[in-house]
């Protein structure tokens, strides 16, 4: 089989790895990918969005599979390209990405279909928002619309967080057209988790559990980020619970896309908030999370490649994944700055060191080869993952690496999984 993952992240260096271990896999293409892919997969120079390049390019290879890793290809509507091409992609078509393309497309969903999620308003108009804010006087969640990397949802604990939320996003356009209209939706109290699962649009086989890391600082102070960390398995996330949450959130789901005449296959990841009511839908994302990638599929036994085969096909009801007892903790390693402005073009020192540890992978994100060195070349940089028999364990495997990674600004939260242990 030939496949080609698109993106350029930890994600996608995560994918290419994990499919790279599969016995019917000959060759892999990444589009972009970074240094970290190059010595897995042959990189090719296209980018993510580029969706004609890369249906040329896969028509061309005769591709068997292309494995979609961000977002914004496939809210562009990359998999109908494809599909109309007869070409096998993973993803959700564009109708089916609106789940994640729209944050008011998704919570006007959920109500329709009762599935438990924080009572909203949405506002296209900057000084209703505010006064409704007013109203409830600041402590709220203000989210943009559309896509936004990750950091368009701003947790308010007062009416001037609030109102600086709504100038940021509708007034400064901070987050461009995607801050058109805005959720202003109630602070719900309780710890996250998210939930993954494949879906061939019928079956729905989800995968281990896990619990991602936004803010930038310790003890979750700081801005929103794409992610600093992840661990899997996440206890908040118990048996009883995971058989509510699948109940309640995760079968609703994918059978209202199917009423509605919009059937989703892939990846659905569910951002769900443990409440003393039970769980609640934070979010909706139409792919696999980054990091929490990096902390689930280290502890996939089964090939990748014949699930996300399955989902295509629609065979789900036909796999079963095997999964590793041991915990894993990705802690991400971000340029200084971060997620605000950063410099580029920094050696990384360490990796091969690091990567010799058992039970550890250096998954690379934002990095990139020049003059024979690796230099980082984004935000995030690495996503240190590793194993260990406990999530204790994990978390010390963890950090040993990491001290042996060196780069100009680094940047990472020492706190990850520090939840898991309380």
């Amino acid at each position: 089989m030939k496949v080609l993952v698109i993106g350029s992240g930890g994600r996608e260096h995560t994918l290419v790895w994990k499919i790279s271990q599969s016995k019917r896999v000959d060759n892999i293409f990444c589009a972009p990918g970074n240094a970290g892919t190059a010595g897995l997969a042959e990189n090719v120079n296209i980018k993510a969005d580029d969706i004609q390049g890369l249906k040329k390019f896969a028509l061309e290879k005769k591709i068997d599979l292309t494995v979609v890793g961000p977002e914004i290809p496939l809210v562009a509507g990359i998999v109908d390209e494809f599909e109309k091409e007869g070409l096998k992609i993973f993803g959700p078509t564009k109708a089916a990405a609106m789940l994640e393309g729209s944050k008011v497309f998704s919570k006007e969903f959920m109500l329709k279909h009762n599935i438990p999620t924080a009572s909203a308003k949405i506002f296209d108009d900057e000084k209703a928002a505010i006064k409704y804010i007013q109203e409830k006087n600041g402590f709220v969640v203000v989210k943009a619309d559309g896509l936004a990397a990750g950091k368009g949802v701003i947790v308010c604990k007062d009416i001037e967080e609030a109102e600086e939320a709504i100038h940021r996003i509708m007034v400064k356009k901070e987050f461009g057209e995607s801050g058109k209209r805005v959720i202003v939706e109630d602070c719900l109290d309780g710890e996250e988790a998210s939930i993954l699962a494949f879906t061939d649009g019928e079956t729905i086989v989800p995968m281990a559990s896990s619990q991602d890391h936004k803010r930038v600082f310790d003890n979750d102070m700081g801005p929103n980020t794409g992610g600093m960390g992840a661990y899997s398995p996440a206890p908040v996330v118990t048996e009883e619970l995971f058989n509510k949450i699948d109940k309640e959130i995760l079968k609703p789901t994918i059978s209202g896309m199917k009423k509605d005449g919009v059937p989703y296959k892939g990846v659905l990841y569910v951002g769900v908030m443990v409440t003393k009511e039970g769980p609640k839908a934070l979010e909706f994302n139409a792919r696999f999370g980054d990091p929490e990638t990096q902390a689930i599929l280290p502890r996939m036994k089964s090939d990748l490649t014949e699930i996300m085969m399955a989902v295509v096909e629609g065979k789900l009801n036909k796999v079963k994944i095997d999964w590793d007892s041991r915990a894993a903790v990705c802690v991400v390693m971000a340029s200084g700055g971060y997620p605000g402005s950063y410099e580029k073009g920094k050696e990384i020192k360490g990796l091969a060191k690091a990567s010799k540890l058992p039970d550890t992978i250096v998954f690379q994100a934002g990095t990139k080869k020049g003059d024979g060195k690796i230099v980082t070349a984004g935000g995030r940089v690495l996503g240190v993952t590793a194993l260990g028999d406990s999530i204790k364990d994990a978390i010390d495997n963890t950090y040993k690496a990491i001290k042996l990674i060196d780069f100009n600004g680094a940047h990472h939260r020492k706190d990850i999984g520090q939840k898991a242990l309380k």
